[in-house]
């Protein structure tokens, strides 16, 4: 894994200053301890910060091979085959390492070479007055660029390098802050400051000297519209062993490698499948929680002792809460999954050991298994039987007389699955992913603010995908459109951020493309079976892993910040009416901000990640722009 970063003329070729590409990279040494390098030529100058992974001592970035030159960050999982494949071709490789691969499939292939890699990787090549950027399917790996002032087009891997350019206006977004509220997360078509774009999962981007910079295209999706034919048993077979090539291809490395172990279902088919792989004991590690309702040690140390696996934990409590600085230092953006802060914990854990660790990351996503889908399709064929005036007059009045009932569970709170039932699907859905209501938000945006958004809404983002989704039924469009948002913008950045600010090395087996298409092309009662998400992973992996785990119910990698919140951080959250970083910006009602932290804290409402939201944005705007 590494960091990279990069400046473009595509005007005329103007000499790159190696200060301004030096100070990007400098600003991502997290992402590289093990080495940089700097590479100019008229009009481009490209730079990298290295951790080292395979070919260890061989390597070097930037790398340059007749003409072409490339600074990449990532894993290639095929490249020993794309390797033999191209040296038949003629190709002459000077390294043992996959980034070689990289130059010389792009001069035999061009932009195609993307239909070949298998891996997670972000990267740039230079090749004749062409800059050539792209970003894996999924969006494993992150990329971001911006056009500045005199012309140039700069990328880096992160947020901060590009704040490392002088010519980098910090303006933020209120758009982004409108985004980030409604999800909890800034997506990947948006960003806090103006102006910088993210690269999205499956694009790239070509610029050519003496052209305007061009929209990126896409290269890459995942079609839901097509089913597989077989029996479950056939199917299951197919699936486990799509898994475990998975698995096996991302346990190629010169450096120490174990995974992330909670005991729920992913992470522990992951394990299993490392064991069967192993010679020696695999290295695990689990996070816990002082709150007893969210911890699943017990659960990981079970699958721990059944693999015989080198295994260690620690616990997480409300004074970890001291993190928070490091987490907003790492995701520059505001990030409100609170689940980083034990992400970060169990990626610092791991480092103590290895340097790559796997996680079961992706297959809530690519098989149904959060319980959301089960209550979108049951919502779906309710919606399906009324015409959409009468399902909003009936279940839009009765919800809105209900009473309000946040801390009962989702099948318990009748107000929220009548009002929403009086949706549509995508807005409904869009919705049960989202962290503070539009209502709510109306409430704690100015007035200022809600004319400067002129309308505008994060969740039409979401009912715009599913409505245009390669899909056949409700799962399918749910499914879809949570690959496209939620997986790179909450899932994988979270993960990307907190392993790379300790230095070590994510892989995400379950998200292997091949993988991927295959689970897309499941029949969505495979996927989800009687209410039971996952279903044909779990019946198939039922050889490897006692019942008692892969159908318990999921827990999942909550931080409690809830509890926290009425408890020791209450300060915290009443001390957010008060902040002169939030008020100096004009774009809150600070009374209402005042208003729903004495209400969380008197146990009236359930504000717990709204709170954390306000936390994160506080601290991060205080950061990026004083």
């Amino acid at each position: 894994m590494c960091g990279i970063a990069g400046i473009f003329h595509p005007g005329t070729p103007k000499p790159v200053d190696p200060s301004r590409v030096h100070a990007m990279i400098a600003a991502q040494a997290h992402r590289g301890p093990d080495g940089d390098g700097i590479w100019t030529a008229p009009g481009v100058g490209f730079g990298h910060r290295r951790l080292s992974i395979i070919d260890l001592e061989g390597s070097p970035q930037p790398m340059s091979d007749g003409g072409l030159t490339v600074t990449y960050n990532g894993e290639i999982y095929n490249f020993a085959e794309l390797r033999a494949e191209l040296a038949a071709k003629g190709a002459v490789f000077r390294t043992a390492g996959d980034t070689e691969v990289l130059l010389h499939g792009w001069r035999a292939w061009g932009p195609s070479l993307l239909d070949r890699l298998n891996g997670m990787f972000a990267f740039a090549i230079h090749d004749a007055g062409k800059l050539f950027l792209a970003r894996d399917r999924l969006g494993v790996k992150p990329l971001h660029y911006v056009e500045l002032a005199d012309g140039s087009v700069a990328f880096a891997s992160e947020l901060k390098g590009l704040l490392a350019h002088p010519l980098v206006r910090r303006t933020p977004d209120l758009r982004a802050v409108e985004d980030y509220l409604a999800l909890g997360y800034v997506p990947d078509d948006a960003c806090l400051v103006a102006g910088v774009k993210k690269l999205a999962a499956g694009h790239f981007l070509l610029v050519e000297r003496g052209r305007a910079v061009p929209q990126p295209r896409r290269y890459w999706d995942v079609d839901f519209s097509n089913r597989a034919r077989g029996s479950a048993a056939a199917l299951g077979e197919e699936l486990v062993d799509r898994m475990r090539a998975g698995v096996r291809s991302r346990m190629v490395a010169d450096v120490p490698l174990g995974a992330f172990l909670s005991g729920g279902v992913d992470s522990s088919a992951v394990v299993a499948l490392m064991a069967e792989a192993s010679p020696k004991a695999v290295r695990t590690c689990t996070i816990g929680f002082d709150e007893a309702g969210h911890d699943e040690r017990a659960h990981a140390t079970a699958v721990a002792r059944r693999f015989a696996t080198d295994h260690r934990e620690r616990v997480v409590g409300a004074d970890d809460y001291g993190l928070i600085d490091t987490l907003v230092a790492s995701f520059d953006e505001p990030f409100a999954d609170a689940s980083a802060l034990a992400t970060y914990q169990v990626c610092a854990l791991a480092r103590e050991s290895v340097t790559v660790a796997l996680s079961g990351d992706g297959a809530d996503e690519a098989l149904a298994g959060y319980r959301r889908y089960k209550f979108q399709a049951a919502e779906e064929r309710v919606r399906g039987l009324l015409p959409e005036h009468l399902r909003q007059d009936v279940f839009g009045t009765l919800g809105r007389l209900y009473p309000k009932a946040d801390w009962a569970p989702r099948p318990l709170r009748a107000k929220s699955t009548l009002l929403a039932l009086a949706m549509g699907g995508g807005e409904a859905y869009a919705r049960s992913v989202g962290v503070t209501t539009p209502e709510l938000r109306a409430q704690l945006f100015s007035g200022t603010a809600r004319a400067g958004l002129g309308g505008y809404r994060a969740e039409d983002r979401y009912v715009a995908t599913m409505a245009d989704a390669p899909a056949r039924d409700a799962i399918d469009r749910a499914q879809y459109a949570d690959i496209k948002h939620w997986l790179p913008g909450d899932i994988l950045t979270k993960v990307d951020r907190t392993s790379m600010a300790v230095g070590l090395e994510a892989r995400e087996p379950l998200l292997d493309h091949r993988l991927v298409e295959f689970c897309a092309t499941l029949p969505a009662s495979m996927r989800l079976h009687r209410g039971e998400g996952k279903w044909l992973m779990k019946k198939a992996m039922e050889p490897y892993l006692p019942k008692d785990i892969l159908y318990r119910q999921k827990m999942g990698f909550v931080t409690p910040i809830s509890a926290w919140f009425r408890g020791a951080l209450a300060s915290e959250a009443r001390a957010l009416a008060k902040s002169r970083t939030l008020g100096e910006t004009g774009w809150f009602d600070m009374g209402v901000l005042a208003r729903i932290a004495e209400e969380h804290h008197a146990g009236r409402a359930e504000h717990g990640r709204t709170l954390w939201q306000f936390v994160m944005l506080e601290r991060s705007m205080k950061r990026m722009f004083g």
